[in-house]
């Protein structure tokens, strides 16, 4: 298969580091010729130094018998400009194109043939912020992903002593629970999967993949472990886009304070949540930390865009709450 993609910076890089290795015919496109050198000495890979929207680069590119599209420069506006240029001028199968302004990510009708023409859209900040609020929603498990818009979920849980199910075969869940339609998908026991059996005995300790309706997830994992107290008090380090996202989508329900360092940022976004507390600070100085209330804290997310600091606070915010 024939690949374009827009962007070599960090997400363009580990999209064609996985399809090269797929024996695709991958072709990068960016307006740094340093970052393009770098993933030639690397990754089999041609590359194409321009501006991503331009109908002559993406000419150069080979969008005239391309088959895939993948726009994921740090520009919005580019993204959907070429998707739109390859549509029109070229009529390339099928584009890609990653999004981080909710301008466009709120107006899917924006993306139709007749607007901008992408086919498909990806938002990391979305979904790191959805994945987020599964697990605020469901302080138990260790991973929640959703299927078939949310109407299915698969949750990870570790079973606890004292869960209703904990000691006794997979087959009594039948029982324990005879209105729920629910699958285990696998069972992790000391690091080595298992093949889930009727007869399959469940351990503490054990991490057990469920498959249920997202409506039938708290029964479900009822059976496997007493339920945590709901949280309430969350603190969030960092806001920019994700920080700011999951601030705003939670601060109705949530008693929520962003910590943001940066004066300017601080107070966009104090101008933009209706309840939520903005702090100006740094989110590894203990003293901010203890002043705040760390200790009455349910949850810390550590989401500034300095991996290292993320470290350090979810490391003080552990310590001291």
């Amino acid at each position: 298969m024939k690949i374009i993609i827009l962007g070599a910076g960090q997400v363009g890089a580990s999209v064609a580091e996985n399809l090269v290795s797929e024996a695709n015919d991958i072709t990068l496109v960016d307006t740094s010729e340093e970052y393009l050198a770098a993933l030639r000495e690397r990754l089999e890979v041609r590359t194409v130094c321009g501006n991503a929207a331009s109908p002559r680069v993406l000419r150069e590119a080979g969008a005239d018998d391309a088959d895939l599209l993948i726009a994921v420069t740090q520009s919005d506006q580019t993204n959907l400009c070429a998707c739109r240029i390859a549509k029109t001028l070229y009529n390339l199968p099928t584009r890609i194109a990653r999004l981080r302004s909710t301008d466009y990510v709120d107006h899917p009708e924006l993306l139709e043939d007749h607007n901008f023409a992408v086919d498909f859209s990806i938002c990391p900040e979305q979904v790191v912020t959805d994945y987020i609020k599964r697990l605020i929603a469901f302080p138990e498990a260790l991973q929640v992903l959703e299927f078939a818009n949310g109407v299915v979920s698969l949750i990870c849980v570790r079973a606890f002593e004292g869960g209703p199910l904990v000691g006794h075969p997979l087959k009594a869940l039948r029982f324990h629970l005879p209105n729920v339609e629910v699958r285990i998908a696998a069972i992790y026991r000391n690091g080595e999967p298992i093949i889930p059996k009727g007869d399959t005995v469940i351990l503490p300790g054990d991490e057990v993949f469920c498959l249920a309706a997202t409506v039938h997830i708290r029964k479900v994992m009822g059976e496997l472990r007493r339920s945590d107290r709901p949280m309430r008090r969350i603190m969030i380090a960092g806001g920019g886009n994700i920080g700011f996202r999951l601030a705003q989508s939670i601060e109705e329900n949530y008693h929520v304070k962003i910590l943001e360092l940066n004066r300017v940022r601080a107070e966009m976004l104090a101008s933009h949540l209706s309840h939520a507390l903005v702090l100006r600070g740094d989110s590894t100085d203990e003293k901010l930390l203890e002043n705040e209330g760390i200790d009455e804290t349910d949850l810390f997310v550590a989401l500034t865009n300095d991996e290292e600091d993320n470290i350090m606070s979810a490391s003080l915010a552990k310590r001291m709450g």
